[in-house]
């Protein structure tokens, strides 16, 4: 739902909306799109803009209205999005543009034109030249709460004066994290990276409206939804077109095994590490060293993601297993010193795999969790 779009000067979009400033409203079209998502990481879970088109011959203005425009060249920018401190911009360029990035990726655009009166239309324009004035046209984003999806929402939802009626999704109450997997049902890897960072909040059901930080989400709504006004209603979407048609969308090769393969192999080669020094009653220390660095570096990594500013990431029980507790306990096991680490960390492990009662885990952290419980057997075995 990422877009990366070149932005144009502010006088320029300003400009361009002062042109139908007098123009009589009638003429102008207010479109919803969505997009269709395609291979780049940024934009797994699609994405959606506002569209402003007077209809009329020789008009000025046909332009996009984008809330997901960011700079990746910003300092810290992948830290400070972890940690929610993530600033979007609000941007606006030649509709033209704007479909040129999806058929360049061979990327589905749907337009749904709204059903506004002509004082609706105008309160949205206005609503708009504001949100684009300099110190307006930044807000600070929130992957589930307040992106670029629910931003386009809410401005219109705004600007109408009767009230929106959604038609109600029955038996559907998935999670964020349901969500989540299937917009990534094939990007192994960053669904991992998600389950990873999502924590024990992102397991419970969401309502229709926190439903609709998904693009797609949003236009089955809108195309479900009525306006009540003065005792009548009216579809909220009048007309649905094809902006883009799907293309041949390029599909790069990723790593070829995925987590769960990794994880099963992980767990074959420490069974025969654990038949090996069972045989021989000893601990091989490089063993020990590398399985604490892994979770002791990764632990590190969830630690500092109590402290970030997206709530469903707050709460993560994975922290039982992953934690820095390996690295204040290196030192001893180098040393081959009396340490509680193992036992502490049995405990861990075990509270660990009570907890995937309550939430999902990323695939194949189970099976670090059995290569760490089998490591402490034979060190606990040792050591009576």
């Amino acid at each position: 739902m990422l877009f990366s779009g070149v932005l144009t000067p502010v006088s320029a979009q300003e400009s361009v909306i002062e042109a139908v400033e007098h123009d009589p409203m009638d003429s102008v079209e207010i479109s919803l799109l969505t997009c269709q998502p395609h291979d780049e990481i940024y934009s797994l879970y699609g994405h959606t803009a506002i569209r402003f088109h007077d209809t009329r011959r020789r008009s000025p203005m046909d332009a996009a209205f984008n809330y997901g425009v960011f700079d990746f060249k910003k300092p810290h920018f992948v830290l400070r999005f972890v940690f929610g401190l993530t600033d979007y911009e609000l941007g606006a360029y030649p509709y033209k543009l704007f479909l040129a990035e999806y058929r360049h990726f061979g990327s589905m655009v749907t337009e749904q034109v709204l059903n506004l009166t002509s004082e609706e239309k105008r309160q949205l324009r206005e609503a708009l030249r504001e949100n684009l004035e300099p110190g307006n046209n930044v807000y600070r984003y929130n992957y589930f709460y307040n992106n670029c999806t629910t931003k386009a929402r809410d401005i219109i939802e705004r600007c109408i004066n009767g009230k929106i009626e959604y038609a109600a999704r029955k038996d559907y109450t998935p999670s964020y994290r349901e969500m989540v997997h299937e917009m990534t049902r094939n990007h192994p890897w960053a669904q991992f990276g998600n389950d990873l960072l999502l924590g024990i909040q992102a397991d419970q059901p969401t309502d229709t409206r926190q439903q609709e930080f998904l693009p797609y989400n949003l236009m089955y709504d809108f195309d479900h939804a009525q306006i009540y006004e003065n005792g009548q209603y009216r579809p909220m979407v009048k007309e649905r077109r094809v902006a883009v048609p799907s293309g041949v969308q390029i599909i790069r090769d990723g790593f070829p095994l995925s987590p769960t393969v990794c994880g099963i192999l992980l767990t074959l080669a420490t069974l025969i590490i654990f038949l090996i020094e069972w045989k021989k009653k000893c601990a091989f220390l490089a063993w020990d060293l590398l399985l604490m660095i892994v979770i002791g570096t990764i632990g590190i990594i969830l630690t500092m993601m109590l402290f970030s500013q997206h709530p469903t990431v707050s709460l993560n029980l994975q922290i039982l297993l992953l934690n820095p507790l390996p690295w204040f306990f290196l030192w001893p096991v180098i040393k081959k010193r009396k340490t509680r680490y193992w036992m502490i960390s049995c405990v861990l492990a075990l509270l660990f795999l009570i907890g995937a009662a309550f939430q999902s885990y990323a695939a194949g952290i189970q099976s670090l969790a059995l290569c760490l419980l089998m490591q402490c057997y034979i060190h606990i075995k040792r050591a009576t």
